[in-house]
Order: structure tokens, then C-alpha cells, then sequence
């Protein structure tokens, strides 16, 4: 293991110069810095996160795009299986980990969250919460039909998507190796969310 040595300083640089509006012209010039020191950095990180634990092993880092959006932030995925993901994103804030839940279909992820197992979830998100995670996601107004507006879990079945997002900042520690024990510390913390959408979840309910 090895691969990884941080973000070197100019990345920050490279990152500001495609802040706000900078026209394809521009983007070109900055597309060959950009992938040395912002884009594979992630790459090596990555690879060296899935050497830590094969967990990791499916993992996408992206590329650029016609959009502004993509150029500005790095982001990459590690695939969990059924829809699920842990996020790192890298940009003018630092790192970012999270979390996230792509419900393509949400019969599995409602009942699960309304019976017995939805205990447990709200357990594992009260933990993440208290190590400073942030919930989020797509959540409808109502209650979803077929389930009581009073139910104990109304805040959880409303979520079309959830996602649980960390900010580790943007410290010196990421122009070095350390970051990357902070990023795997924060996918481990994720873990037993990601384990319980594995096991209570399933895209084709």
C-alpha cells in the first residue's frame, strides 16, 4: 500500500481557478492539472482504501463532463451493492464522506423502516448523528399512503432517498497519507447503515 501521499497544495489552486463560470476554453488548459493533482489522487486513494478491505473493492471515480459541476468537485463512489454508496468528494471545502440510499423502488425500504427493523435503524442513525453526521435526502410531505401519519417512524418513511453526510474538513492532514485513515475511519463509521439497507433493503421490493 503506498499509493496515496495526499492532496498536493495546487490542487487547491487548479480547484479555484474553475470556480464560478470558467468558459471550455479554460477548462481545457486546466484538464491535464487538474487530472494530475486533483482526479488522481482520488484514483490512488481509492485503490488504496480497497487494498485496506475488499468492502471497497467496487469502487468509480469520475471524470469530467461538459457540465461546470463535476470540474469543480471530485467525486467517486464505492458501489455497496442494491443501490447503496459511500460518497468521498474532494473540493474548495476539503473532504466530504457519505452514506447514501438510492431507493429505485421503494416497497422493501418502507417496510422495513415500519416493522421491527426500523428500530434498529433509527439506533444506527441516532450513532451517526452523534459523531456528526448530518441526514438528508428527498423526503416526501405526507406520510406515504398505507401507513399512519402518527407512526413512531413517519420522519424515516417519507424518505425517498436518505443519505448520511460527514464534512472532515479541510485540514493540513489532507496533503498527506493521514487522510486517507480519515476517510476509511468515516466509511467504517457508515458501515452498519450500509449493512442494514444490505440486509433489510432490496431494489426489487
Amino acid at each position: 500500500m503506498g499509493r496515496f501521499d495526499g492532496w498536493p497544495e495546487q490542487a487547491f489552486d487548479v480547484l479555484l481557478r474553475l470556480d464560478g463560470e470558467p468558459t471550455m476554453e479554460e477548462r481545457r488548459r486546466l484538464r491535464d492539472d487538474r487530472e494530475r493533482l486533483v482526479r488522481q489522487p482520488m484514483v490512488a486513494l481509492l485503490q488504496d482504501i480497497a487494498d485496506m478491505d475488499p468492502a471497497y473493492e467496487d469502487f468509480f471515480v469520475w471524470g469530467f463532463d461538459k457540465m461546470i459541476w463535476p470540474w469543480q468537485r471530485q467525486r467517486a463512489l464505492f458501489l455497496m451493492g442494491d443501490g447503496n454508496q459511500c460518497i468521498v468528494t474532494f473540493d474548495l471545502d476539503g473532504l466530504v464522506v457519505q452514506g447514501h440510499r438510492w431507493n429505485r423502488r421503494l416497497g422493501g425500504y418502507r417496510t422495513a423502516v415500519a416493522g421491527p427493523a426500523g428500530e434498529q435503524l433509527v439506533d444506527i442513525l441516532a450513532t451517526l448523528q452523534g459523531k456528526g453526521y448530518e441526514l438528508s435526502g428527498d423526503v416526501m410531505e405526507r406520510t406515504p399512503h398505507g401507513f399512519p401519519p402518527g407512526h413512531d417512524r413517519a420522519h424515516l418513511l417519507r424518505h425517498r432517498t436518505l443519505t448520511a453526510t460527514k464534512y472532515l474538513g479541510c485540514e493540513d492532514w489532507l496533503h498527506t497519507p493521514t487522510a486517507r485513515a480519515h476517510v476509511f475511519d468515516a466509511l467504517e463509521e457508515l458501515r452498519p447503515f450500509m449493512r442494514w439497507l444490505a440486509d433489510h433493503v432490496h431494489s426489487d421490493r
